[in-house]
C-alpha cells in the first residue's frame, strides 16, 4: 500500500497537500457551513470535530486508505476546501472521487483545476483504470465540474441516501483511463 502523507500537488493558483493540524478552524469552517454540506452531509457543531477528522485522515493517508488533500491557495496559503480519492481498490484499479470547496471560492474553476491534479495522480501515479463519482442530480455545479473532467453518467439511482432527513438521489459518474486526458506529468 502507498503511504499518502508526502504529496504535494502543486497547481497554477493551488496547492493540494496533505490536512495539517493547523487546518483545524479552516475546516471547521467548511464543515459548519449548511450550503456547502447541502448535497454532502450534516454540520459540525463542534471544533473537536475537525481536530478529529484531520487526526484520522492522517492516519488513512499513513496507511494508504484513501487520499484526502486540502486545496491551498498558493497566493494567502488559505485552506479553501479538501479533494480525495476513496475506496481505492488495488485489484480492480478503482476509486471515486469526492470534494468540498467554501462558497467564498464557489465558480472560480477550483474544483477543476484540483480535480485535474487530483486524476492526474490517480491514473499516472496510482496506476488507476477508472474513477466514479456519485453526485445529487440538484448538484449541477457538481455535475459539470466531474463532466468538464471526461467523465460520463453511467446510471441514475433514485432515493438511494437519506441525507439531512430527506431522500437524495445519485447520478453516477465514471471515467475510463482510456478516456482520460493528461493535464500534467506527477511524479510520486
Amino acid at each position: 500500500m502507498h503511504s499518502f502523507t508526502k504529496i504535494q500537488l502543486p497547481t497554477k493558483r493551488l496547492s493540494l497537500r496533505p490536512l495539517r493540524a493547523s487546518d483545524a478552524q479552516a475546516i471547521f469552517e467548511l464543515f459548519t457551513d449548511p450550503d456547502v454540506l447541502r448535497y454532502w452531509g450534516t454540520p459540525w457543531t463542534s471544533i473537536d470535530s475537525a481536530d478529529d477528522f484531520i487526526a484520522k485522515e492522517s492516519e488513512a493517508m499513513s496507511t494508504g486508505k484513501h487520499v484526502r488533500l486540502g486545496i491551498e491557495l498558493k497566493e494567502s496559503g488559505k485552506l479553501i476546501g479538501v479533494c480525495n480519492l476513496f475506496n481505492l481498490s488495488a485489484s480492480s484499479r478503482r476509486a471515486e472521487v469526492g470534494y468540498c470547496l467554501a462558497k467564498t471560492a464557489w465558480r472560480q474553476g477550483y474544483i477543476t483545476e484540483s480535480l485535474t491534479a487530483l486524476l492526474d495522480y490517480g491514473f499516472q501515479v496510482l496506476d488507476l483504470n477508472r474513477v466514479e463519482a456519485d453526485i445529487d442530480p440538484r448538484n449541477v455545479a457538481s455535475a459539470k465540474s466531474v463532466e468538464a473532467q471526461g467523465f460520463v453518467q453511467e446510471g441514475y439511482l433514485p432515493e438511494r441516501w437519506i441525507l439531512n432527513g430527506e431522500f437524495s438521489d445519485s447520478l453516477m459518474y465514471g471515467l475510463l483511463r482510456s478516456r482520460w486526458k493528461p493535464a500534467t506529468s506527477v511524479a510520486s
